[in-house]
């Protein structure tokens, strides 16, 4: 690094005056007041802290990769952090094959959305066989919440039980609460607050931010990696917020005949065709409105009422809106069918064949039910 380099502590990019659209820009005036006040931002997390506005920023799947092999070469303490609440959306596909030989530590943050009637071996176990479907092997399973700073601590607890002795690297997909929860970790072993830039839109750390421990060796913030599959792609800011949960979910269960549908504002679909009349849960953000109507209508209903009656999305981004696709499903065990960034509808028993259905691009996947 040269002696002029200056970096943003919000996000880790190289401060810079000239592209406005490029990682790192600050006006010149911005920067001098910076340098001053020894607290360089650029412009985008500055924004971002102070007005909550996000401003994109360019960064390929090819950087996120050269980043992820450069972790497999390090000696180091792998932190994953997944959103139990939107588990499929926020796996970093093949990261076993990324990490080398370095221990992880899966990490489930945001537990304090989940009912709490849930039993916590029981999710702790789900997440581990999720994992091991996918290839990852973690030394642990941790559920946390960044908000509780009782769970943070017996987090630290557990980083510093598996690192021994070395660097920390924590990484997650857009959205899992990653950069909130490295605050709350700076906040207990530093005592600096927000140093971090922290929104819930996707691709907030630019590069790695360095956050040094006790013993000089380091924990280092990743950026999360863009999936491209998460519903925070396809909506706008306004409704993001609506989609996803602030507190605790309230599961809402609904009787189905066969031949109804559910539609999650206008931005999903469950459908059920087949299997007599029974129960489905459904774990959504206590903001969005679950409509329920007939099968028969609902082509011609969200056609007439999206934008309207199914918000979100608003009546002003319908024609942007990508049109939903269809995913159908055959229910061998009780399973989760899950809508990526979303929730999920919960089919209790076997032998029902439904649909789920989710804007283009939008994951709409089967799970074995985690509750």
């Amino acid at each position: 690094m040269n002696e002029e380099e200056i970096r943003c502590i919000g996000c880790g990019a190289v401060i810079q005056t000239t592209d406005k659209d490029a990682p790192g820009y600050t006006p010149e005036s911005a920067l001098k007041k910076g340098l001053e006040q020894e607290e360089v931002y650029c412009q985008r997390c500055f924004r971002l802290r102070h007005y909550n506005e996000i401003q994109d920023v360019h960064l390929t799947d090819d950087d996120f990769l050269k980043l992820l092999n450069e972790i497999g070469t390090e000696d180091a303490l792998i932190v994953n952090v997944v959103d139990i609440f939107d588990f499929n959306g926020s796996l970093i596909p093949g990261l076993h094959r990324f990490v080398g030989n370095n221990p992880v530590l899966l990490v489930g943050n945001k537990v304090d959305l989940l009912p709490k009637s849930l039993k916590r071996g029981k999710m702790t176990q789900w997440l581990r066989e999720r994992a091991f479907e996918e290839g990852l092997r973690p030394k642990e399973v941790v559920l946390t919440s960044a908000m509780k700073p009782k769970e943070m601590e017996s987090l630290l607890d557990t980083i510093e039980k598996y690192r021994q002795g070395r660097d920390v690297f924590v990484v997650g997909v857009t959205n899992v609460g990653k950069s909130t929860l490295i605050n709350q970790i700076i906040k207990m072993t530093v005592g600096v607050q927000d140093l971090i830039t922290t929104s819930q839109f996707p691709g907030t750390t630019l590069d790695r931010i360095e956050i040094p421990l006790e013993d000089g060796k380091l924990l280092i913030d990743t950026p999360g990696i863009v999936h491209r599959h998460q519903m925070a792609h396809v909506l706008g800011d306004k409704d993001l917020k609506l989609i996803a949960p602030k507190k605790e979910i309230k599961p809402m269960v609904y009787q189905l005949n066969e031949g109804q549908t559910l539609f999650f504002g206008g931005v999903a679909r469950f459908d059920y065709l087949q299997g007599g009349r029974r129960s489905f849960t459904c774990f959504t953000s206590n903001d969005l409105k679950i409509h329920r109507t007939k099968l028969a209508n609902a082509d011609e209903l969200y056609k007439k009422q999206v934008g309207e009656l199914l918000q979100p999305p608003r009546k002003d981004e319908v024609a942007d809106f990508p049109e939903l696709v269809r995913f159908e499903f055959t229910i061998k065990e009780k399973s989760d069918i899950v809508f990526a960034g979303l929730g999920w509808v919960t089919v209790n028993e076997p032998g029902a064949v439904v649909a789920g259905w989710a804007p283009k691009g939008v994951n709409v996947v089967i799970r074995k039910s985690l509750i």
